[in-house]
């Protein structure tokens, strides 16, 4: 039987999902009845269509069936089309990649990427520019970023801010390589379709078609492993992959955050030599240490770095120098991965406190790198550095603050390892044969746990929490937990209290933000009072001593003070004659 009828179409359709537009919308055809078809009153399945049904695996993720824009984002299109109308321009313009991903998943996004059809984006952002002017507007923040070929980046990007949003647009892709490169010998303008077969992911190939207001998914599969939870790459992984090596790790960091699961062709070409040799060499170490930043700051870190070590990636992204001392043993990263998992679990149970987004960012930073602490390196000067320092500047080329940070916390471990019994005990304190600062036989018996407590945590300052979670994982000193930590027998619960005692002790003590204190007498006083002409060691030492006696006497006056100072100083004064 043969139904005709032609469904005429909005000229703006709503946010359609549509597997691609090689069909026009116009000349879609539907059908009405003819005379209208009868059935039995009574209809059951068959078995065979019954077992199909229930053997067809259902959806994992929540998929949206439309895009509902932001009042922004209506604002930002509706100037992108207007440049369209007053340029009278053919352009395509097409929100790419993670946006439309987040949109379908009822996430905000705040990154859009725009590809162009027909132009490059530093022509379009001139023509927006120029346009936004007739209108009253002003364009902000225009910019143009050059392709790097040898980094594996491919195309030129402009940016320009839009009703205090950026936004970067970008040409459609097709490139031809030569045999022995991936760096592209020709590029031309593509079509959407070869730009989707070009992106890193499935999940990451759709477009958002701003003209149209529809979804399009040119691989045909990208909403389908959106809805199934898996992490696919458009063409053959390998080749993917060798197209730009960064996109093993954008695979791992999606999958971890969006818990996902890896293609089984994936992990086998993320996993081979030539993949790793590619990352190693063609990717800048910016451009990982920027990855990595964004899985140990996202939601499951732990899975993240789980992913870089079973696909035997983790000494491609963390190398170490040729000349460590001692020599690093190449299972170290499962030690590695441990700690990070026992500090992970541990800050999801501590109420007492409640880390910044800092603080948690370096405590698992300081845990992943725990188990090198006590390696070096030689620099060209024959300096010993830690080889902690070596992983943030040279491996990931992070903050130069956050290789200090981190490198500070496992260098006071040691001293708050040695405080742990006795702030747990509150025992008379013994010294030992640690440098604290001070002469522990300067300071009263009975606020030497305040004094060396509070000397301690002003080295380490806000990060102070994350130097005791740290030490929770390796008290006590004298029991090496490496096993432990492997095997996942950690006694969570015990470590927790733990923490909760010592935070909750320090505060009594009245400790928690003591980096603060300022001294009750600055260095010109003390040179006065014991007649210096000039500053120097001396001073420095009286400065700690101060600090100390501050420490001890929380109450204490700068009269006080100086009163004390001239008494101590007098006292050796006699001693020394």
């Amino acid at each position: 039987m043969k139904l005709l009828f032609s469904l005429k179409l909005p000229l703006k359709l709503h946010s359609l999902i549509i597997p691609s537009l090689s069909i026009p919308t116009s000349l879609l055809k539907f059908s009405p009845p003819h005379p209208p078809l009868k059935f039995p009153t009574t209809r059951f399945p068959s078995p065979k269509s019954m077992a199909t049904a229930m053997s067809s695996p259902k959806p994992l993720v929540q998929v949206k069936d439309n895009i509902e824009l932001t009042e922004t984002e209506e604002k930002i299109f509706h100037r992108l089309l207007g440049t369209l109308r007053h340029f009278n321009l053919q352009t395509q313009l097409r929100v790419a990649g993670g946006w439309v991903r987040d949109k379908l998943l009822g996430k905000d996004c705040y990154d859009i990427d725009i590809a162009l059809d027909n132009m490059l984006g530093s022509e379009f952002v001139d023509k927006v520019r120029e346009y936004l002017l007739t209108v009253g507007e002003e364009a902000q923040g225009v910019a143009v970023i050059p392709c790097n070929p040898d980094q594996s980046k491919h195309l030129e990007t402009a940016r320009m801010r839009i009703f205090d949003m950026w936004i970067d647009f970008v040409n459609l892709r097709c490139e031809e390589y030569s045999e022995n490169s991936r760096i592209p010998t020709k590029q031309k303008f593509g079509t959407a379709e070869e730009d989707a077969y070009r992106r890193d992911l499935t999940i990451n190939s759709l477009f958002y078609n701003i003209n149209l207001s529809i979804v399009e998914d040119f691989t045909k599969r990208g909403i389908s492993d959106l809805k199934f939870g898996k992490i696919v790459t458009p063409l053959p992984a390998k080749a993917t992959f060798m197209d730009d090596p960064l996109r093993v790790l954008r695979a791992i960091r999606f999958c971890a955050r969006f818990e996902f699961t890896l293609d089984e062709e994936l992990k086998e070409a993320a996993a081979c030599e030539e993949v790793k040799a590619a990352l190693a060499a063609k990717i800048s170490r910016e451009r990982i240490g920027v990855e990595i930043d964004l899985m140990i700051a996202g939601n499951q870190p732990v899975k993240a770095m789980s992913y870089i070590s079973d696909l035997t990636l983790f000494w491609t992204v963390f190398t170490l120098p040729s000349n460590t001392e001692p020599e690093i043993s190449e299972v170290c990263n499962r030690l590695c991965i441990a700690c990070l998992d026992a500090t992970w679990n541990l800050i999801q149970h501590i109420n007492c406190f409640t880390f910044s987004d800092e603080q948690k960012r370096l405590s698992l930073y300081a845990s992943l790198c725990l188990p090198f602490r006590k390696f070096t390196f030689k620099d060209k000067k024959s300096k010993k550095i830690p080889v902690v320092n070596y992983i943030f500047r040279d491996s990931l080329k992070r903050k130069v603050s956050d290789a200090e940070t981190v490198v500070n916390v496992h260098q006071v471990l040691e001293k708050f390892l040695s405080l742990i019994p006795l702030l747990v005990s509150k025992e008379e304190i013994q010294p030992n044969g640690f440098d604290w600062g001070v002469e522990c036989a300067d300071v009263p018996a009975t606020s030497r746990i305040r004094v060396l407590t509070g000397l301690l945590l002003r080295e380490i300052k806000d990060f102070w929490p994350v130097a005791l979670l740290m030490a929770t994982l390796l008290y006590p000193a004298n029991v090496d937990y490496a096993q432990d930590l492997l095997n996942q027998n950690f006694e969570l619960e015990k470590r927790k209290e733990l923490f909760d005692v010592i935070y909750n002790e320090t505060v009594k003590l009245g400790l928690e933000n003591v980096w603060e204190m300022k001294p009750l007498v600055n260095g010109k006083e003390i040179m006065n009072i014991l007649q210096l002409k000039a500053g120097g060691p001396l001073v420095r030492e009286w400065q700690q001593k101060i600090l100390a006696w501050q420490l001890a006497h929380p109450s204490g006056t700068s009269e006080e003070c100086i009163d004390w100072i001239r008494e101590t100083h007098s006292k050796r004064v006699k001693l020394d004659e």
